[in-house]
């Protein structure tokens, strides 16, 4: 062989070694890339998810001075008189409530089930314990107080009474 080849020789696996290096690096630095994108769209869905939170949870002062109003008139329609039940005016208030209670639907609140329900001491306060015939021990047999969920969080326990 003589020098010019031997030197191509050389040079080649030079080269050849420059860009296994270069590939390693430029892969090194393709999986770098492909970490950082992960935890930046690993950070915007959690800086969203907590935003949502804020958002969901943020109204939630003001909701529960409403739930209060909304409680004491369905107590109202609830004293209305049978023979009234078919008046327009009547009428007019069962409407207002459904609009109510879709609106609150909407926020993401939601009435606490009692009458029937077992108690759960996460959900229910229980105001009264008593013997009542024909309900179980700890079933519920009459709500005192509506209680209410947003998004599942309890914000106001259901008062209710329970049997022995």
């Amino acid at each position: 062989m003589d020098d010019k080849t031997q030197d191509n020789d050389i040079n080649i696996d030079e080269l050849k070694s420059e860009l296994e290096l270069a590939k390693k690096k430029a892969e090194e630095h393709l999986n770098g890339w492909k970490r950082a994108k992960a935890d930046y769209l690993n950070l915007k869905k959690e800086t969203e998810n907590r935003q949502m939170e804020l958002i969901q949870f943020a109204n939630a002062a003001l909701i529960a001075q409403l739930l209060p109003i909304f409680d004491h008139f369905k107590l109202g329609l609830q004293h209305v008189p049978v023979e009234q039940k078919k008046a327009d005016w009547v009428v007019g208030f069962f409407h207002i409530k459904k609009q109510f209670e879709d609106f609150l639907k909407q926020l993401g609140i939601e009435e606490i089930k009692t009458v029937g329900e077992k108690f759960n001491p996460e959900f229910h306060e229980a105001v009264v314990h008593d013997k009542k015939e024909g309900f179980e021990p700890d079933m519920i047999f009459e709500e005192v107080k509506s209680g209410y969920t947003l998004h599942g969080k309890v914000i106001m326990p259901a008062k209710v009474k329970v049997a022995k």
